[in-house]
């Protein structure tokens, strides 16, 4: 227990001065102070609490669930009703009252319709999607169940939390925290961003992008009024107040994008975004362009038509420009937005606010005197009780809270203020296992045994009792970070590293540092 070779000893202050350096610009921080820029600075993360920042609380529509289930359940019935052989044929199609109904021109093929809709109405899983109905023998209505419509937005909740996600961290926001609150809730809380009004431009935009065919057979004074003709859908402009009419179904969407970026047309040197689509999306767009040559087709953001050119030639290859009046920061935004994917429900803003970083200034210094205080006080009374190997637990707590700021910095932690609340419980807490060893060497000196029998005694046996308890410390801890949320997660890390450099520095640190003095002095007693 007391031998330390060399070796083992060079390793051991290699990894604890490797740590300290790395937390010394996280230090240089907390105090005030600047630390060179011509220096690596792996600094430890403020949260929203500390270093201020944006919080908005988004909310989603449910009713636009359904209407994007029945729009794609409408094109999938067109889609199957044309492959069968024979087709059937359908007509007075309607999507009125949350339910999709359609006409089977020719009754004997109602019940073939009936058996190539039952797969699609019963979904891929233990949740019926969809009840079916006869009416008036060939009217056949598809509406969509409760459980259906409730399993379809917690997927779109889900899938709009990652795509946030993906789009802060593209803007270089550190540790932002997004959680998902009642059913249709979104709370977005990102640090060190002080303007909540281009975080919400940039997380609030659907960035739903289309690519649907003009028609050219509206009439335009009953595309100016709204009227839109059977198939169609009107529109408005981006820019300009003008309308257009476009085909409802068909089409291609952004799904298949793979990349955006932001760009200059060679041309007029005008802002744009490249966008490139994966094969799939690629051959689409092909075929989309070959099949209609000379005619014009709607690139189509968010509802808005931001373009409507004329296909000149087949585009092959997969990739395109999207032009649209745009500064460089409006197609940087939107090319992030279309990287990130296209959120699969319209998130409206109902709370945003900002924390003042002055709040989390004042948590900071309350906390750091919280800290010296207790620190002071624990560093009195282990110095006055145990003499040397007090002072020994107190250059280990030292090294602790080094190694935790450096593990932090290292793992790119953020900093919350229950984190901050953790930093200090450890610190009350870091001694205990230099206290179970003294006084267990203690122990062992009042029964008898020599002194460096007595020393490697007390730190086999504490030690037993030492790694149980932090054992348990540590499964608390993760249960904490994997089943908690926000603030809660960050009290956790803390919690987590604190226990490990706390059993590295109390245990292996001390009683390295205890057998190289009595290795050099051999003393006949010790006062502890």
């Amino acid at each position: 227990m007391l031998d330390f070779p060399r070796w083992k000893k060079i390793w051991l202050w290699g990894l604890v001065l490797a740590v300290a350096i790395v937390s010394l610009p996280t230090v240089v921080s907390l105090a005030g102070q600047q630390w060179p820029a011509s220096l690596p600075d792996p600094k430890v993360n403020l949260g929203l609490d500390l270093a201020g920042g944006s919080q908005i609380l988004l909310e989603a529509d449910p009713r636009q669930i359904t209407q994007q289930k029945l729009e794609s359940m409408e094109e999938t019935v067109r889609t199957e009703m044309r492959k069968a052989s024979p087709a059937i044929r359908i007509g007075d199609v309607s999507t009125a009252g949350d339910k999709l109904s359609f006409m089977v021109e020719n009754a004997s093929d109602v019940d073939r319709a009936r058996e190539l809709l039952m797969p699609m109405i019963n979904g891929t899983g233990m949740t019926r999607e969809w009840t079916l109905s006869v009416v008036d023998e060939t009217r056949i209505v598809l509406t969509p169940t409760k459980e259906g419509l409730d399993t379809a937005l917690d997927q779109a909740m889900d899938s709009a939390k990652d795509v946030i996600d993906r789009r802060i961290n593209a803007i270089g926001t550190l540790e932002p925290t997004i959680i998902r609150q009642d059913v249709d809730r979104i709370v977005v809380q990102a640090p060190g961003q002080q303007n909540p009004e281009a975080l919400k431009e940039l997380i609030g935009k659907t960035a739903k992008l289309e690519f649907k065919l003009v028609d050219l057979d509206a009439l335009p004074a009953d595309v100016q009024a709204g009227r839109a003709p059977a198939g169609s859908e009107i529109l408005p402009y981006a820019e300009g107040g003008q309308k257009i009419a476009v085909r409802r179904l068909g089409g291609i969407k952004g799904d298949n994008l793979v990349n955006a970026q932001q760009g200059f047309e060679q041309q007029t040197n005008q802002p744009v975004v490249n966008i490139t689509f994966d094969q799939q999306g690629a051959d689409k767009f092909a075929r989309l362009t070959t099949q209609n040559v000379n005619k014009p087709f709607a690139i189509i953001l968010d509802g808005k038509v931001l373009s409507a050119p004329n296909i000149n030639e087949p585009i092959r290859g997969g990739t395109a420009s999207i032009s649209g009046g745009f500064t460089v920061e409006s197609a940087n935004q939107l090319a992030i937005a279309l990287r990130s994917g296209a959120l699969p429900v319209d998130l409206k803003v109902i709370e945003q606010r900002t924390v003042n970083p002055e709040l989390g200034k004042d948590s900071i210094e309350r906390g750091l005197i919280a800290m010296g205080v207790g620190t002071g006080l624990v560093l009195l009374f282990m110095l006055v009780t145990y003499g040397r190997f007090g002072f020994y637990a107190n250059c280990a707590l030292v090294l602790n809270v080094l190694m935790i700021l450096g593990i932090m910095a290292v793992m790119n932690a953020t900093l919350t203020l229950p984190g901050l609340a953790g930093f200090v419980l450890t610190i009350g807490a870091a001694v205990d296992a230099n206290v179970l060893i003294n006084e267990r060497i203690r122990e062992e000196r009042r029964r008898g045994r020599r002194v460096m029998q007595a020393v490697e005694t007390g730190y086999k046996e504490a030690s037993r009792a030492i790694y149980d308890a932090n054992i348990t410390n540590v499964i608390a801890a993760t249960l904490l970070f994997l089943f908690g949320q926000g603030p809660v997660k960050g009290f956790a890390v803390v919690l987590v590293i604190g226990v490990i450099t706390t059993m590295f520095t109390a245990v292996t640190i001390t009683r390295m540092w205890a057998a190289g003095w009595l290795r050099r002095t051999r003393p006949s007693d010790i006062h502890i």
